[in-house]
């Protein structure tokens, strides 16, 4: 990033990327097969963490959940390498097809999210559904982060990411009637994924005249 930013992304060659790391041409091509990956180091591993949290016991019981759960340490995990993340934003500004790679790259990120709706749903074919949900999720996170990245790092991105997730419960609760109902408890839980996910499924099971 520094090599790119101070010479100039056109100057850099895989060989001089090599020669400032110490190692072999040959050894970076092994890891990154074109110079355009270079600057994108951290998405096959984030892609991965998805991957692993969709794959842990209890996921499926409540797929909304889920993907609101991933989304939050997707989003951690950007933050976590703050360095190149926002050096990378500065340098997709200045360089279209870099700006391009990171918009694909981010579509990755909803195919997983979409993939795990569509499976646990239940739903059709042509439902536009999981397709829809998966969307609304990663648009919340895209706006959360962007926001993030063009002040420097300088925003609540945790914040307004649950901002976002409460706007999205409001819109699914009012789509599947669980909204407006009164409500003959009031209780505090611990704030966990394994609570949200436990009051989801009660909720989805209750008598409509018992909402939780």
């Amino acid at each position: 990033m520094r090599l790119f930013m101070s010479h100039g992304y056109e100057n850099v060659t895989v060989e001089k990327v090599a020669a400032e790391v110490g190692l072999s041409r040959r050894t970076v091509f092994r890891y990154f097969p074109t110079k355009d990956e270079l600057p994108f180091p951290d998405h096959a591993e984030r892609r991965d963490l998805i991957r692993r949290m969709v794959a842990e016991p209890g996921r499926g019981e409540d797929p909304i959940e889920d993907v609101l759960d991933i989304t939050r340490a997707v989003l951690r995990d950007f933050m976590d390498h703050r360095e190149v993340v926002l050096a990378r934003y500065r340098l997709t500004r200045m360089v279209p097809q870099l700006h391009e790679r990171e918009v694909l790259e981010h579509e990755r990120y909803l195919a997983l999210s979409h993939e795990h709706l569509e499976r646990h749903l239940g739903r059709g074919p042509g439902d536009f559904r999981p397709l829809a949900l998966a969307a609304m999720i990663d648009g919340v996170h895209l706006t959360v982060l962007r926001h993030w990245l063009s002040t420097d790092g300088g925003t609540d991105a945790m914040a307004e990411l649950e901002e976002g997730f409460r706007w999205i419960r409001t819109l699914i609760d009012a789509d599947t009637g669980t909204s407006g109902l009164p409500a003959s408890l009031i209780a505090v839980v611990p704030d966990s994924p394994e609570a949200r996910r436990t009051l989801r499924r009660l909720i989805s099971q209750s008598n409509p005249a018992e909402h939780i």
